[in-house]
């Protein structure tokens, strides 16, 4: 947890209403951090159900090979963070740890070990001292309230510099439901499913199968829809719990019209979640958005856009507020995406640079680099040749990312 707050946090942090069969706890367990907490539980009611999308990673940790195995049930009693360590990269006693884990909280809550969900956020390679977890489990369990959700988002963070949650409200059949969740994360992010975990919880009746629908989806517009750095970390997880209080009439479909508020209600609270992410990007200083339409598919729109994210001199332009747009040029060139050099448009801030091969006629840098100077930076690319479109975010990359990069083990 850094000792500064990014000058791009929100300028307040939302309250979170409780969330009927819900309950959360945190402690200090000591496993890297002193004088704060790096352990959150969240206690569900029996009858709760989940989905859970991953990392893609090849080199996964072993809470996510646990929590892929757990899935297919689409029960859950529990979710389970530890923050410091990662547990990836461990062998048999990161499997063990997991496994210790898993059996302590199951046996509290007298439940099937398969309904535990783990993670673990932290430095790669190190033993997790699991045993300090199961030691202060009982006590978390016991202390467990509802309405904690501030304390479970802080106990998660390793380099962020402040908590990120979200709320909405949604009806389905008439009846109110919340949406609320948190995540953490700050570098080694770009989702593809980080160091990126989300946790999200609906007083909704929904089944697994529609649950991870509406999850899948969201997803691909919200956190694999950010960058901060291009490194796909090996623990990334979200998690959506559904504790089935509000008494809704039953919907066994995803595509059920009934669902259309709470899918869009949903669909804000990841995609606040994942911008909150970039604002929290490790040294930055500027929150990009990256538009990108007339491509062959969304798909290939969004893949061009995360081009432009991703490129170290397209983010170090943006850091020093330089208007070098050969710089896009070249991202959206590098894409892999079918695109037309002579159909190609770029705008900055409202104002259109280039089009038809070249800079516009009259072009005058001055409004763009005042634009790049600022906090706030809007890029907007037309490939020009289908009807594909998205939206990414990123930030700036400057000198502080390899300060804190540089030390984070110390």
């Amino acid at each position: 947890m850094a000792d500064h707050v990014s000058p791009l946090a929100p300028a307040s942090f939302p309250d979170l209403p409780e969330i009927a069969g819900v309950t959360l706890a945190t402690a200090h367990c000591g496993i890297r951090y002193k004088g704060r907490t790096d352990l959150m539980v969240a206690v569900l009611d029996p009858g709760s159900t989940v989905a859970g999308v991953f990392t893609r990673s090849l080199t996964p940790g072993a809470p996510v090979d646990w929590c892929r195995k757990a899935l297919p049930r689409g029960k859950v009693r529990a979710v389970v963070v530890n923050s410091g360590i990662a547990n990836v990269f461990t062998g048999r006693d990161g499997k063990i740890a997991v496994e210790n884990t898993v059996k302590a909280t199951a046996k509290l809550l007298h439940c099937d070990p398969r309904e535990i969900y783990v993670s673990s956020t932290g430095v790669i390679g190190e033993k997790l001292p699991a045993e300090k977890i199961t030691d202060a489990l009982p006590g978390a369990v016991r202390r467990a309230v509802p309405g904690a959700w501030n304390d479970a988002a802080r106990a998660i963070m390793t380099t962020d510099t402040f908590p990120k949650l979200a709320t909405r409200t949604a009806t389905i059949d008439g009846v109110p439901v919340t949406i609320n969740g948190f995540a953490k994360g700050s570098g080694m992010i770009a989702p593809d499913m980080a160091t990126m975990l989300g946790y999200v919880f609906t007083d909704a009746t929904l089944p697994p199968r529609v649950l991870q629908a509406l999850l899948k989806s969201g997803n691909e517009r919200a956190f694999n829809s950010i960058t901060v750095d291009g490194d796909t970390s090996t623990s990334d997880t979200v998690l959506l719990c559904a504790t089935g209080k509000a008494k809704h009439k039953r919907v066994s479909k995803p595509t059920d019209p009934r669902l259309k508020e709470f899918r869009r209600a949903l669909d804000a609270v990841l995609i606040d979640l994942a911008q909150q992410i970039v604002r929290d990007g490790e040294g930055a200083e500027k929150f990009v958005t990256i538009k990108v339409t007339g491509a062959a598919s969304s798909g290939a729109a969004r893949r061009i856009g995360l081009a432009i994210g991703n490129s170290p001199l397209v983010k170090t332009a943006l850091a020093a507020g330089d208007a070098n747009w050969g710089r896009i040029v070249m991202a959206v060139g590098k894409a892999g995406e079918k695109a037309d050099r002579d159909r190609l448009s770029i705008s900055a801030g409202g104002v259109k640079i280039a089009a038809k091969g070249g800079p516009v006629a009259g072009y005058d840098e001055a409004p763009v680099a005042k634009h790049m100077a600022g906090r706030e930076v809007l890029i907007e690319v037309d490939i020009g040749i289908g009807k594909g479109r998205a939206e990414v975010w990123t930030c700036d990359l400057t000198h502080r990312y390899i300060d804190i990069n540089g030390s984070y083990r110390s």
